[in-house]
């Protein structure tokens, strides 16, 4: 995928994650508690912010840590990548994988080791693989943040190890970055993984790792995401989990009874915000001879599915967008508050033949992009060359 694509889209994406998530709507869903001291809900494909407790507090977050050094490791290393462990990496404290100093590993089996069985000394090699060295892959860690636009959020360190009091997240800003992190295959398929088998070179026998996130096994559908704790931070949990096409995403911080948190939270959101469908793709839009280039769902209670509004816009013929086939634009709000802008196009367009993509969402490393996405954006190109001054 092209550097200026993957930009468009993280930024269409963060923004309505930015927006979305500074103030609740008019309606007000049945209340729910937990246990924990902070927590948040968030809807992974719109970024909506269904529940939130504290959620901007400042707070320790222990190993939801490598949630930020697996996104990191994953955007900015090849999976394929030989990772040598270093003395610093093989003796780091708490959990481990037991890598002993000078024994190499794809950077991909660390990376599952790193989720499944949370171990620092994997997140250590990781950082020093990556950033060239634990200080230079938080330096990495927080340009993520500010990407991402966690406004309260500081990483010092790879594995969330109480090593400083600078380090730390807060659950909404948590949320955001596991709702951004499961946009990518590659993260989503180490998160959801049960057990794995990983080679061995100091051994006869195998690695076989288990995920320590029992939210796999306790709910319908979980797919993710991870577990913490330390004695400061106390009981942490991220978890993750899809039905009928929806993706949920569940932060508790310091929760004593956090699987149990985790399942009422998920059910409270499902029951409450299902994904209603507003738009079918190729669906025609009113007042314009255009039809939508995708379709568009939105987690919404009963109450608010009527007060929903689209404005089209048209675009001058004349536009750079329009010469490339988007000839519009349909914005579909929530009261006066923007929920989601959808392309719109000729009812003969290639583009509809394209696969649909989350509305604000990307695949930062997806290889298989279309051949019409590569097609666009080089005539995109050639045609600002040619609307350069002084050409």
């Amino acid at each position: 995928m092209s550097k200026r694509m993957w930009v468009s889209g993280m930024l269409a994406f963060l923004c309505m994650l930015n927006v979305l998530g500074t103030a609740a709507l008019a309606a007000e869903p049945p209340t729910i508690g937990t246990n924990a001291e902070a927590a948040a809900l968030v809807d992974v494909k719109s970024g909506r912010v269904l529940y939130s407790k504290r959620g901007d507090r400042p707070m320790r977050i222990a190993s939801l840590t490598k949630i930020m050094t697996a996104i990191v490791a994953i955007e900015e290393s090849k999976l394929t990548d030989i990772v040598k462990v270093s003395t610093r990496a093989a003796g780091k404290e708490g959990s481990s994988l037991y890598l002993k100093a000078g024994q190499e590993m794809s950077l991909k089996h660390m990376l599952y080791g790193l989720m499944l069985r949370s171990g620092n000394d994997a997140a250590t090699a990781i950082a020093e693989h990556v950033g060239g060295s634990v200080e230079g892959f938080a330096v990495m860690m927080n340009r993520k943040a500010e990407q991402i636009g966690l406004d309260h959020s500081n990483f010092t360190n790879p594995s969330g190890l109480d090593e400083s009091a600078e380090h730390y997240s807060s659950a909404n800003d948590l949320a955001k970055l596991a709702a951004y992190s499961l946009k990518n295959p590659t993260f989503q398929e180490i998160v959801q993984t049960k057990m794995i088998k990983v080679p061995n070179p100091n051994e006869e026998w195998e690695y076989t790792w288990f995920n320590k996130n029992k939210m796999l096994g306790l709910f319908d559908g979980a797919d993710g995401v991870k577990t913490g704790y330390t004695k400061l931070a106390k009981r942490c949990l991220v978890s993750s989990a899809t039905r009928n096409g929806q993706q949920l995403v569940v932060v508790t911080l310091n929760d004593g009874d956090d699987w149990a948190d985790h399942t009422r939270l998920l059910r409270w959101g499902y029951e409450h915000y299902p994904l209603v469908p507003l738009l079918k793709k190729g669906q025609a839009v009113e007042g314009t001879p255009y039809v939508a280039e995708r379709e568009f769902s939105y987690p919404l209670l009963s109450e608010e599915k009527d007060r929903v509004t689209s404005e089209p816009e048209s675009f001058p013929l004349e536009s750079l967008d329009a010469r490339l086939g988007e000839k519009g634009a349909l914005r579909l709000k929530l009261d006066d508050r923007l929920i989601g802008t959808v392309p719109l196009v000729d009812p003969a367009s290639p583009r509809l033949k394209a696969a649909d993509k989350a509305a604000f969402g990307f695949q930062a490393t997806d290889a298989d992009v279309t051949a019409w996405n590569a097609w666009s954006l080089s005539l995109r190109k050639a045609i600002r060359a040619m609307l350069s001054p002084g050409v």
